[in-house]
């Protein structure tokens, strides 16, 4: 017979077995069916709610995993025996008290007083109500045990302290939505956090006179440009200024925290107000603005809300760099723009965890709901290719959207920051009118990024005194709203009369901090002392000797002939015990031929050996892609996989990163399956990063279609718009290959009508060296412009559209590549068709067949910017060709034809006519049919040599 002793050590409910019971429990929470019978019985009897008479009983719901303390009895008073019926009942309600702690950690927010306009009740949840759970007033004063909450140091606190205690951390002016993590630290973390305050930041009075000199700042400047510039768009963010006091704890915090550089990304709401009161621009500078004066130095310029800026600003713990990206009013399309800067700075300080280098996104309430690039961005943030280390994300939630929307056609979830909770972002909701706590959620947000290097959001909901713009009359449709907002005494108001309350402030002081604010805008001074206007940090790059520089096709790209075959031996050796696939050896066997010379080389071995040699020389190269590693054609195999992977390192060998000792980085990385935020990205990193080759391959050309706004709005007129360059590189594999409509174009149309000013290049190279050449021009020429390049399919392994190394060797991009059949002879030449990309070999083959030595053919390799004078040279050869015609692949609609007509025009000679060759106009890109497809190539072939016909353009 068992001792007493004994019974207690063996009991369920003893102090010593809780840990393994308490793991029991969390298993069964998660799933029942993975513990025994016996204790999944047992779980499921204390999981039953108490029914009212007459009812059944109901089963507790909970949400989370929940700590049972079955040891309170034997913690508090020693064993005392008991029945099994006595102790399920203590165990019970015990569960139950933890159930009310689980649910307000999970469903608190929902209660919490987030709204500053008061417009709703909060609802009912009954989750919330020790009634919920059969605890009764009798139980309120009774003690169980808290040792799995921070409310306290003590192990234990009556059922009242706790639920008080539960009300005050999550259902005031704070809303923490937590629980949906996965990992149980980062929970605890934040639980403690919370709890351990109350949900109540302690501020000194210097802390509080600081919070209230930003709300006062940025009412001040509102009510300033309100009054002076009666009627002009400025994006108010009047209703919203404790966004101010948040975005001054974090430069605040980042200077404590050894953070060197923070990179912002904003729409327009309180984008000025930003701009004078956290980066320190001359409010006399934004004056001039809004009184219509420009830059002279950009060709087109922008509005005053799309402007970016940057800044060194003096905090307590160093100087921090400011930076706010340029954006336009696309809204939440500058999020991947602002990580790839961020990433770009980090790599370049080795900062590997994103400790020095912080990005901050600004959304408002409706876009981040309702913008899919919001998502495509956050799924990056965990990926080896495009994570920054964690990004704070700051909402303006004002509660109406853009215009004159309502929240439920806005979105379709319960939160406009639901979105984050895809990537286990913790959420702080957070009552506007409380700068305290707008603050203190700020610190701990920022703690949180630091101690975990994830992304975290704090959603500010505040309202907008005004409408969308200033010129909007919103209580035309939001009556009621703005009947509120209208009777609302403002945010600076209320927590000045809290501070003369506390006695931290006199009246006086307050109205004086108005006064001040005034008189420096009156003046037009600077608000944020000290800006450090002669800092310049020591991984700042100088952009300078890109700029005011004219352009030139010219570079010289040619490599001596030994280093080539020294690079060709390199990217061609795989290590000992380094298991090739088979396919792949015989890739590297013909590209040790071609390194040799044996053989000519393909478009892949031409791409190779020019990261190779820009790696050797120093400039780093970065490609991305879905397919980049390997290509979406198979062509590329920049990473070999170890096909017994165990054997070696992580599986993989990158040869171009063992070209050279103190070689620059090569990066290749296959990225997620998104076009928008990746490219977006990859521009923002080449902003950054103008020493680097940033190039983005779509998987197909036509994917550049999800990307059209980062190509319009800042691939090709961000130059224009705000001065800023980047050298970013598109490679978009384009052919008619009878693949049907959707993997045939990259929409080379679309490039070409958006080119001017030298804005960008636009490229479809035919032949190994070409490409070769052309990687390495856009790093050696002193200037940086997006380089577009169409590239092939087909010609990958086309033996026409190979090259002999020493073409690599000598020459340079050929923007015209003129006649090359000796056979020609040029006086003979009637007609001359000129063409870009694939369909050149057509012709050719065309050509031969058909014996017609009186036509030449010359492929414009650059389309934009059109090399009039490469073109002039080669139709000087035929003075007597009457007929010009120029052949494409793509629609007549489609292609380069309507774009290149004008400028083959201004190179025609009198009596010379021009005319075209090529599918017809379609609304496709190409026809689904094979067998349409080449009737539509037979067609165009015999256009192109057949009678003169269709359009005819005599000069």
């Amino acid at each position: 017979m068992s001792t007493e002793s004994e019974r207690q050590s063996s009991s369920y409910l003893f102090a010593g077995n809780a840990p393994y019971v308490e793991e029991l429990y969390e298993s069964y929470l998660d799933h029942p069916g993975s513990v025994p019978e016996k204790w999944r019985a047992y779980f499921d009897q204390l999981q039953l709610v108490p029914a009212a008479d007459g009812q059944e009983s109901t089963r507790d719901q909970a949400h989370a995993p929940i700590v049972l303390s079955f040891a309170q009895r034997a913690r508090e008073n020693g064993f005392a025996p008991r029945t099994q019926e006595a102790d399920l009942s203590v165990a019970g309600k015990q569960v139950h008290v933890q159930s009310i702690i689980a649910a307000y950690r999970s469903l608190g927010s929902r209660w919490a007083d987030l709204d500053p306009l008061q417009r709703q009740e909060r609802p009912r949840i009954p989750e919330l109500e020790p009634e919920f759970y059969g605890l009764t007033e009798a139980d309120m004063d009774k003690v169980y045990s808290a040792t799995n909450t921070y409310f306290t140091t003590a192990e234990h606190m009556t059922l009242r302290d706790i639920v008080k205690a539960l009300r005050d951390t999550y259902c005031r002016t704070i809303g923490a939505e937590f629980m949906h993590i996965s990992n149980p630290t980062v929970k605890r973390w934040i639980q403690q956090r919370l709890e351990s305050v109350n949900g109540a930041p302690s501020f000194s009075a210097d802390q509080k006179k600081r919070i209230l000199q930003q709300l006062t700042e940025a009412e001040g400047l509102e009510r300033f440009l309100h009054t002076k510039y009666v009627g002009q768009k400025r994006f108010s963010l009047e209703g919203g200024e404790s966004f101010i006091a948040s975005m001054d704890q974090v430069v605040v915090q980042s200077g404590s925290n050894e953070v060197q550089e923070i990179v912002i990304g904003m729409a327009h709401r309180g984008r000025l107000n930003m701009l004078v009161n956290i980066l320190g621009k001359m409010p006399a500078d934004l004056f001039a603005e809004f009184e219509g004066k420009y830059n002279d130095q950009l060709s087109d310029g922008d509005v005053k809300y799309h402007k970016g800026f940057s800044s060194d600003v003096s905090t307590p713990g160093g100087p921090v760099h400011l930076s706010l990206a340029f954006n336009p009013s696309h809204l939440e399309i500058v999020n991947p723009v602002v990580e790839g800067s961020a990433r770009a700075r980090q790599e370049r300080r080795g900062d590997a965890d994103g400790s020095e280098v912080l990005p901050v996104l600004v959304h408002g309430d409706a876009a981040f709901a309702g913008q899919g690039v919001v998502m495509e961005t956050l799924n990056l943030a965990q990926t080896r290719g495009y994570g920054t280390g964690g990004t704070l994300h700051i909402v303006i939630n004002n509660q109406i959207g853009f215009t004159t929307s309502d929240p439920r056609d806005t979105r379709s979830t319960l939160y406009c920051t639901d979105v984050a909770k895809m990537i286990e972002a913790p959420i702080f909701h957070v009552n506007g009118d409380d700068p305290e706590a707008v603050v203190f959620v700020t610190q701990l947000a920022m703690d949180f990024r630091r101690e975990f290097k994830h992304d975290v959001v704090i959603d500010i909901v505040c309202f907008r005194k005004l409408g969308h713009n200033e010129q909007d009359t919103p209580a035309i449709t939001q009556p009621l709203m703005y009947k509120r907002i209208g009777q609302h005494p403002g945010t600076r108001k209320r927590y000045a009369e809290k501070l003369v309350a506390q006695g931290v402030m006199t009246e006086e002081e307050t109205d004086e901090l108005v006064k001040e604010y005034r008189r420096l805008m009156d003046d037009g001074k600077r608000t944020i002392e000290p800006v450090l206007t002669d800092y310049k940090g020591k991984f700042a790059v100088d952009w300078t000797p890109f700029l005011n520089r004219k352009w030139t096709d010219a570079a010289d790209t040619a490599v001596p002939l030994a280093e080539l075959k020294r690079l060709g031996e390199r990217i061609t050796t795989v290590p000992e015990g380094f298991n090739v696939h088979p396919i792949v050896q015989k890739v590297i066997n013909d590209r040790r031929n071609m390194a040799l010379g044996e053989q000519n080389l393909d478009w892949g071995m031409g791409e190779h050996l020019a990261y190779a040699s820009l790696v050797a020389s120093g400039y780093p190269v970065r490609i991305t892609g879905q397919d980049a590693g390997r290509g979406t054609f198979t062509h590329r195999h920049a990473v070999l996989h170890d096909q017994k992977r165990e054997k070696w390192n992580d599986g993989f060998y990158i040869p171009l990163q063992n070209v050279a000792e103190n070689q620059a980085a090569f990066a290749v990385i296959d990225s997620v399956l998104s076009e928008e935020a990746v490219l977006g990205f990859e521009y923002g990193y080449s902003t950054a990063e103008p020493n680097t080759l940033v190039i983005w391959e779509a998987q197909f050309g036509d994917f550049v279609n999800g990307a059209q706004v980062v190509i319009d709005q800042f691939i090709s007129s961000g130059e224009a718009k705000w001065g800023r360059q980047s050298g970013l590189t598109l490679m978009l594999p384009h052919g008619y290959e009878g693949q049907g409509p959707e993997h045939s174009s990259g929409r080379i149309e679309r490039f070409l009508q958006m080119c001017a000013d030298n804005n960008m290049q636009v490229v479809q190279p035919t032949t190994a060296a070409q490409v070769f050449h052309l990687l390495r021009r856009q790093m050696i020429r002193p200037f940086r412009k997006p380089l577009v390049i169409f590239t092939p399919k087909s010609l990958l392994r086309n033996k026409d559209a190979g090259s002999p190394l020493s073409e690599l060797a000598e020459g340079q991009f050929k923007t015209i590549i003129g006649e090359t059949n000796a056979g020609i002879v040029d006086a003979k030449v009637k007609r001359v068709l000129l063409c870009s990309g694939k369909v050149y070999y057509d012709l050719m083959h065309a050509r031969t067949d058909r014996e017609a030595n009186d036509v030449a053919i010359l492929r414009v390799e650059q389309l934009y910017p059109f090399s009039h004078k490469a073109l002039a040279e080669e139709l000087k050869r035929y003075p007597n060709a009457t007929e010009l015609i120029w052949v494409q692949d793509e629609p007549q609609n489609q292609g380069p034809w309507f774009y290149v007509q004008h400028h083959l025009f201004e190179n025609m000679t009198a009596g010379q006519k021009l005319g075209y060759a090529g599918r017809p106009p379609s609304a496709s890109p190409a026809v689904g049919y094979l067998a349409k497809h080449q009737e539509q190539q037979k067609a165009l072939i015999e256009t192109a040599f057949g009678k003169f016909k269709g359009v005819a353009l005599t000069r």
